[in-house]
C-alpha cells in the first residue's frame, strides 16, 4: 500500500520531535502511557473508534469533491431571506479565502486588533446609514435568532408600567419570515412571552401587548406602509421590531425614519454565498436607549495613550460577566469574517454601487410581475421589491419547473412567491415567464423593465453611505490596497500564534476551508428541496454518526457555530425530557461562579432559575458548596 501524507502532521502538528519534547517535560515515556495516568482506566473506551480511517489531504479533496457533484444547483428563485449574490473575487480571494481574515480572533485584545475592528466598524457604519437607526452592533449569527433578541431587549426593556401589568404578549404579522416565527415560537415559551400572530393591517393592540414585529419588504414581496400600525403601537407603549433587507433600503424608506424601535435582518445578500443556510452575518440596530440591552458587541472609537484615535470594544452589552443570570441575551459573539465580507461588499460597491444592484434586483422582479399579469395570473398588489407572488399558481408548476430546473418558493396555501437577486438575468426572467405561459397556454410576453419604487411615497430621500471609506476603493488595486491596510494594522493565524481559545475558525485547515468556496456548497438555498442537496445530506448524516461513535451518545444534533446557542439548545432538551416524565417542576441549574456568562445567560433563556456555587479565586468549584446546594435544591433541579 501506497503511504499518503499524515494530515495531522502537516496541519498543527506537532511531529515526533516536539512529541518528544513535551512527552519529556512531563516526564511520560509516550502519549499512551501519559493517557494512562491521566485517565482513569474505568472511563476509557479500551477499543478502536468504529469511524473510517483517516484521510490525505488529497483523498479528502476528491472524496468532497465527489460530494459536492451530488448537490445540483438549479435557477433558484426561492429568496424568503436568503438570495443569490455575486461575491467579488478581491473580497472572495483576499477576506473569505485569506487565513488572516478567518483566524482572526475576536479582538478582546484591541491593541492587535485594530484592522478587523475598522472592518466590523464599516459594518455598523453600513447597517446604521441603510437602517435609519443611531446604533448597531458588530453583527449576530442569522435573522431569525436575530428577531429573536429583539424579542428578547423588549421583554428586559419593557417600562415599568408594562412590568407591573405583567404584559407578556408580542404581536408578529403574517407577513414575517416563516423560520422567523419558528425561532420566535420556540424562544418565547420558556421565557413567559405570549406570540399572536395576524394581519398588522386588521390588528389592534390591547394593554398586555409589550411588543410587535413586521416585516419590510414582507415575505410575500409586498411593501407597506406601517404608520397607522406604528401609531397604534406607540399609543399603547408597544415596542416595534422591523425585520428588514439592507439591499432594499437602498431604494426604500428605511424604519428608523418611521418609528422601528429595532431593525434587524441579514447581511447575507451583501456577497455572503447562501451556503445552504448559513453560517451568514445578521444585522442589529436599536435606538440609543436600549445600548446596555443590544445583544453581541459594538466596535467604538475611543482615543488611545498617545492621544491618537483607536478602535476598541466599546461595549460588550449582554455583558454577561457582570449581569449572568440578569443578561437579555446569550450572544458573546459576532460573524466576524462574514460582516467584514458584508462590510467590504459595501466599500467595494459604495452607495451608487448597491442602488445599482438593488434596481437591477427592482426591476427584474417588476419585469417578471408583468409578464404573469399579463399572462392572466392572480398576483400581489401594491409595491413590491424582488418578490412577486401568484396566487392562483396551476397545480403542476412544481413538477414542471423541477424539470427545467427551476426552484420557487411553494406554499401550504398553494401560493407561489418568486424572487429576483442580483444574478437574475434577462434569460432568467425569459425562462419563469415562458414557464408559466406554457401552463397556461398562451404565448410568451415580452420582457419589458420597469420600475416601482422610484415612483411611489416609499422611495428613499436620505443618503447613506456618504463616509470617505465607502467613496474610495472602488477598483480592484484600491480594495484589494485597503484590504492589506487593515491586515497590516492586526495578528492573525498567518503572523503568530493565537494563544486566546475558545470559539474561532482559527484551526479549520485550507483543505478544510476550500470546499466553501465550491458553487456546489455555497450557492445551494436552505429550501431547495432534498433531492438536489444529496451531497449535503450525506455530508449531514455521516458527521452526525461519527460524533455519536465519538462522544457515546446515541443522537446528534449539529448547531450553529456559536457555543451558546448549542449550549441553549442542551438546556431546552432537557427541560423538555424533564416536562415528558412529568417533572416540570424541576427548573433549578446549579452553574459555578467561575463559569462563562453565556451559561447563566442560557439557563434563564430556556427558563431556568441560576443558583450559583461558589469557586475560589482559581476558579476551582467548592465541592462542599455544591453538595449543600444540590441536597437544598434536590426536588426542583433541572
Amino acid at each position: 500500500m501506497i503511504q499518503g501524507e499524515n494530515f495531522q502532521d502537516r496541519h498543527i502538528g506537532p511531529g515526533s520531535r516536539e512529541m518528544k519534547e513535551m512527552l519529556d517535560v512531563v516526564g511520560a515515556n509516550s502519549l499512551d502511557s501519559l493517557i494512562s495516568e491521566v485517565i482513569p482506566e474505568d472511563i476509557r473506551l479500551n477499543r478502536t473508534l468504529r469511524i473510517p480511517e483517516a484521510l490525505g489531504e488529497r483523498e479528502y479533496l476528491e472524496l468532497i469533491a465527489g460530494k459536492a457533484a451530488k448537490n445540483k444547483l438549479f435557477r433558484n428563485f426561492i429568496g424568503q431571506g436568503y438570495y443569490g449574490t455575486f461575491t467579488p473575487s478581491p473580497i472572495l480571494r483576499n477576506i473569505f479565502e485569506s487565513p488572516y481574515w478567518y483566524t482572526a480572533y475576536t479582538p478582546y485584545q484591541a491593541e492587535i486588533s485594530q484592522g478587523r475592528m475598522e472592518s466590523l466598524l464599516n459594518f455598523q457604519t453600513m447597517v446604521c446609514d441603510l437602517t435609519g437607526m443611531p446604533i448597531a452592533n458588530a453583527s449576530l449569527l442569522d435573522e431569525a435568532t436575530a428577531a429573536a433578541e429583539a424579542m428578547h431587549l423588549f421583554f428586559g426593556g419593557r417600562s415599568r408600567e408594562k412590568v407591573q401589568a405583567n404584559a407578556n404578549k408580542m404581536f408578529v404579522d403574517r407577513g414575517v419570515f416563516a423560520q422567523t416565527l419558528d425561532v420566535l415560537l420556540t424562544r418565547a415559551e420558556p421565557i413567559g412571552v405570549e406570540i399572536v400572530t395576524g394581519d398588522f393591517r386588521s390588528f389592534d393592540f390591547t394593554d398586555d401587548f409589550f411588543a410587535s414585529i413586521v416585516q419590510y419588504p414582507d415575505a410575500f414581496g409586498n411593501v407597506h406602509d406601517f404608520s397607522s400600525f406604528v401609531a397604534k403601537a406607540k399609543a399603547h407603549n408597544v415596542l416595534l421590531g422591523v425585520g428588514s433587507d439592507l439591499l432594499a433600503l437602498t431604494l426604500l424608506t428605511p424604519p428608523g425614519e418611521w418609528g422601528a424601535d429595532v431593525v434587524f435582518g441579514s447581511a447575507q445578500r451583501f456577497g455572503v454565498p447562501m451556503g445552504f443556510g448559513g453560517p451568514h452575518a445578521a444585522f442589529f440596530t436599536t435606538r440609543e436607549e436600549f445600548k446596555r440591552l443590544i445583544p453581541g458587541r459594538i466596535i467604538g472609537v475611543t482615543i488611545d495613550a498617545q492621544g491618537t484615535p483607536a478602535l476598541r470594544m466599546a461595549l460588550q452589552t449582554r455583558e454577561q460577566h457582570i449581569k449572568r443570570d440578569k443578561a437579555t441575551s446569550n450572544i458573546c459573539t459576532a460573524q466576524a469574517l462574514l460582516s467584514n465580507m458584508a462590510a467590504m461588499y459595501a466599500v467595494y460597491h459604495g452607495p451608487e454601487g448597491l442602488k445599482r444592484i438593488a434596481g437591477n434586483t427592482h426591476r427584474s422582479a417588476m419585469a417578471i410581475h408583468r409578464g404573469l399579469k399579463e399572462l392572466g395570473f392572480q398576483l400581489n398588489e401594491g409595491v413590491i421589491f424582488d418578490t412577486v407572488t401568484v396566487w392562483n399558481a396551476p397545480a403542476d408548476l412544481r413538477a414542471r419547473a423541477e424539470t427545467v430546473q427551476m426552484n420557487f418558493f411553494y406554499r401550504a396555501d398553494g401560493s407561489v412567491s418568486i424572487s429576483a437577486d442580483e444574478l437574475t438575468r434577462e434569460q432568467d426572467i425569459t425562462a419563469v415567464l415562458s414557464l408559466f405561459a406554457s401552463l397556461a397556454g398562451k404565448p410568451v410576453p415580452a420582457v419589458s423593465y420597469t420600475e416601482q419604487i422610484s415612483q411611489s411615497a416609499f422611495n428613499r430621500k436620505s443618503a447613506y453611505l456618504a463616509h470617505a471609506v465607502f467613496n474610495n476603493y472602488h477598483s480592484e488595486t484600491e480594495i484589494m490596497r485597503y484590504i492589506s491596510k487593515l491586515e497590516r494594522k492586526d495578528i492573525g493565524l498567518n503572523f503568530s500564534m493565537i494563544s486566546l481559545g475558545s470559539c474561532t475558525m482559527k484551526l479549520n485547515a485550507a483543505s478544510e476551508m476550500s470546499p466553501l468556496s465550491r458553487p456546489e456548497f455555497n450557492a445551494l438555498h436552505p429550501f431547495a428541496p432534498i433531492a438536489q442537496a444529496q451531497g449535503y445530506i450525506e455530508v449531514f448524516t455521516e458527521l452526525e454518526a461519527h460524533l455519536s461513535e465519538i462522544t457515546g451518545f446515541d443522537a446528534v444534533s449539529l448547531q450553529p457555530n456559536s457555543g451558546a446557542q448549542g449550549e441553549y439548545a442542551g438546556l431546552m432538551v432537557i427541560r423538555e425530557y424533564l416536562k415528558s416524565k412529568g417533572e416540570g417542576h424541576r427548573h433549578i441549574a446549579l452553574i459555578p461562579s467561575s463559569a462563562h456568562g453565556t451559561n447563566p445567560a442560557s439557563a434563564v433563556m430556556a427558563g431556568m432559575d441560576v443558583v450559583v456555587v461558589s469557586c475560589d479565586e482559581n476558579g476551582n468549584i467548592n465541592v462542599d458548596d455544591l453538595k449543600a446546594k444540590a441536597e437544598q435544591h434536590k426536588d426542583n433541579l433541572a
